[in-house]
């Protein structure tokens, strides 16, 4: 049974950071892209940042340029979400999700409709 699980998530005053991490419970998560995306209260769920299996390529939301940056540790199965200069707009739950019947593809992919594992969410909360 495939897993993933986040971690890292908390309350954080507005320009702190915090670093979220995904592991997967699958070797084959190593060979996979990965997204983060988050989902606020009555708000859809949107793309926060895209890496490609072997962390070359990586896409971000205009909202969060500059500040996030998703890397990887395929040593051991983890995708992270370094996040500095937290807004209160941040504050969201969190989710990592891979496709694993994609492997080796070098293409970014930002919808929530393109991957079919998810992590159960972490909460991030940010406060002025």
């Amino acid at each position: 049974q495939v897993q993933l699980v986040e971690s890292g998530g908390g309350l954080v005053q507005a320009g702190g950071p915090l670093r979220l991490s995904c592991t997967a419970s699958v070797g084959t998560f190593s060979s996979c892209g990965v997204g983060w995306f988050r989902q606020a209260p009555g708000k859809e769920r949107a793309s926060v940042a895209a890496i490609t299996w072997n962390g070359g390529t990586t896409s971000y939301a205009d909202s969060v340029k500059g500040r996030f940056t998703i890397s990887r540790d395929n040593s051991k199965n983890t995708v992270y979400l370094q996040m500095n200069s937290l807004k209160p707009e941040d504050t969201a739950v969190y989710y990592c999700a891979v496709d694993l019947s994609r492997r080796w593809s070098g293409r970014l992919r930002d919808k929530s409709s393109d991957y079919n594992y998810w992590g159960q969410g972490t909460q991030v909360t940010v406060y002025s």
